[in-house]
This record gives C-alpha cells, sequence and structure tokens, in this order.
C-alpha cells in the first residue's frame, strides 16, 4: 500500500489515490453496515476505472482473496483492499497451535479480526483478557521442560497465547497485543500499545513506531518515517534532498504526523491516547539490531538505544 501511494505521489497522483482510498475504505465500511448509497456506489465506481482496476491488474488481474498472517493487517488497510476489490482474510496462530488456529473465510469474514477458530479448536477469553486455545492442533507440551508446561497450560487442558483479545457475539477472535507488553501508567491504566501502533504504521509516512509509557503520567510514541515515502513527500513540498535526520524535527513533517496521531488517538481512550511523540531520524532495522527476522519489534532494544529520546517525552 505505501509503495502504491508512494508511486502515485511520484508521478502527481497523489491526492486522487488518497481520494480513492477514502472512498475504497468508506464503502467496505458500508458493506460491514449492510447499506451502501447511491452515491457512494457511484463514487466506488468511478475509482474503480481510475485506480481499482489497476491495483488489481498488478496482482495478476483475477486475484479475489489473499490470506495473511504473523503481523495484522490493521483494520484500515483491511476495508481499503476489500474496497478496492481484493479480500485480505486474516488469521491467526502460533507455533505451539501448529500454524492456524482461527481464519477468516471467503464466505464469513469480519475486516479487523482473525476470524472463527477452525473446526475442532475452541478459543476462549481468560478473565484477564488472555487467549485461551485448545484442540488437536495445539501441541502436546514442551520437550522435557515441565515447568513451562505447567505454566502455558491450564488446568482445563486450554493453552496460553500470551496476546489479549477479544471475541464478538458472533465468535470473532480479534487481537488486542501482548500480554507481557501491556503498558501500566502511573495513575494504574492498563493500555495495550498494538491497536495504537497498527493504526500509526497505516499511515503511508510512517514506518515503525513503539508507543511507551509505562510508569509515566501519559502514553506517548517513537516514530520512524519510511524511507521511499518520505522521498516523495520531501520532493512535493520544496524539500528536495533532505534526509531523514534533516527531517525529523520539520514541522511540516511534524504536522502531518501529528494528523496520523490524532487519527490512531480516536480508536481509544483520552487515557490510553498519545499525548507527544518524537520522529527519530533512523528507522529500525533487523541489520540494526531493532526488528526481529519477522520484522517484529524489539520493545527491549529499542528502549534502551533510545532511552534519552523516551525521556525527552517526559521533560
Amino acid at each position: 500500500y505505501n509503495g502504491a501511494e508512494a508511486k502515485a505521489e511520484a508521478a502527481g497522483k497523489g491526492k486522487i489515490f488518497r481520494k480513492a482510498a477514502a472512498v475504497a475504505i468508506e464503502y467496505s465500511q458500508a458493506m460491514e453496515e449492510g447499506h451502501i448509497s447511491s452515491a457512494l456506489r457511484i463514487k466506488h465506481a468511478l475509482f474503480d476505472h481510475l485506480v481499482f482496476a489497476k491495483l488489481r491488474a498488478v496482482m495478476g488481474g483475477n486475484v479475489d482473496a489473499a490470506i495473511s498472517g504473523g503481523a495484522p493487517l490493521g483494520e484500515r488497510l483491511g476495508h481499503f483492499y476489500r474496497g478496492a476489490g481484493v479480500r485480505v482474510l486474516e488469521g491467526y496462530g502460533l507455533t505451539e497451535t501448529t500454524a492456524g488456529a482461527t481464519l477468516n473465510l471467503t464466505q464469513s469474514s469480519k475486516v479487523g479480526s482473525v476470524g472463527r477458530p477452525l473446526p475442532g479448536t475452541t478459543v476462549k477469553i481468560a478473565d484477564d483478557g488472555e487467549v485461551l486455545i485448545k484442540g488437536p492442533i495445539v501441541m502436546r507440551g514442551y520437550w522435557q521442560n515441565d515447568a513451562a508446561n505447567k505454566e502455558v497450560f491450564t488446568e482445563d487442558g486450554y493453552f496460553r497465547s500470551g496476546d489479549l483479545g477479544k471475541l464478538d457475539d458472533n465468535g470473532f477472535l480479534y487481537i488486542v497485543g501482548r500480554k507481557k507488553e501491556l503498558i501500566v501508567t502511573s495513575g494504574g491504566k492498563n493500555v495495550a500499545p498494538a491497536p495504537l501502533e497498527d493504526r500509526l504504521r497505516a499511515h503511508p509516512l510512517v514506518s515503525q513506531c513503539v508507543v511507551v509509557g509505562d510508569n509515566k503520567p501519559y502514553i506517548a510514541a517513537l516514530i520512524t518515517v519510511d524511507a521511499d515515502a518520505i522521498k516523495g513527500w520531501a520532493a512535493t513540498n520544496n524539500k528536495g534532498g533532505a534526509t531523514v535526520a534533516d527531517l525529523a524535527n520539520d514541522p511540516a513533517l511534524i504536522a502531518v504526523i501529528q494528523t496520523a496521531v490524532d487519527e490512531a488517538n480516536k480508536s481509544v481512550s483520552k487515557a490510553e491516547s498519545i499525548r507527544k511523540f518524537k520522529i527519530l531520524p533512523v528507522d529500525f532495522s533487523i541489520a540494526g539490531g531493532q526488528l526481529t527476522a519477522k520484522m517484529s519489534i524489539k520493545r527491549h532494544v529499542v528502549q534502551k538505544e533510545f532511552a534519552n529520546e523516551i525521556e525527552s517525552l517526559y521533560n
């Protein structure tokens, strides 16, 4: 998605792409609500001709659905792709559950969820919000490690996933974040960082984000920008040739990122919202040690490496 927008921006069609994306998201949301207005149908048909058909052509022209896993797609991107004519079906599972435990199906899916449990699998939510899984897909236990097995299995045989989640009335599972990543502010507010981070990463200029605030008075964030997308933005804003380090404190860029933060904050309460943020002059990477091989953020590494930047958010 970020690559497509950057390409459109470079070709002078950034405004058209962004308008098309907004229509795709609105159309998909209307599909979920069960009512699509005539005006929205007309706008969608126009952008399908101008933008969506070209995106589908890049994917081969006949793609109806794709499966996503490993990391959250994000609700905004899910709606965008569905509105553009390609359903991205998210699933969820762990190594201990032999990969997939839940999955959205083409005939039964909800954007933002990771679907329903696969046949023979049972999922429930513990009192503390942890996702518990039981069924033939779950491992028998860790090899010769009774202590670990006692820790990860409940008395009635459910596997403790370590993830926080919720089930809706129709049995669709929504992952909120990792239990051990839960932030507790100095005011005692529990905040799952993942939903905020996922929404921020949906912005085309944002590459990575780490929400912080453990034992602090409010929530803040470290944000990195996408190296390719920032080039197009810089050229459009008469800042061509500027590096990410040059732009990290640029008022215009800060204002753009602030709009992304404001949008992400709409999904949470005031106590959970990001009050301050800092744009870092470098991106996270596997080589730099901030990301794992599957592109997950090593929070402890980031928090140690950028301790001064985090502290500055609370001064």
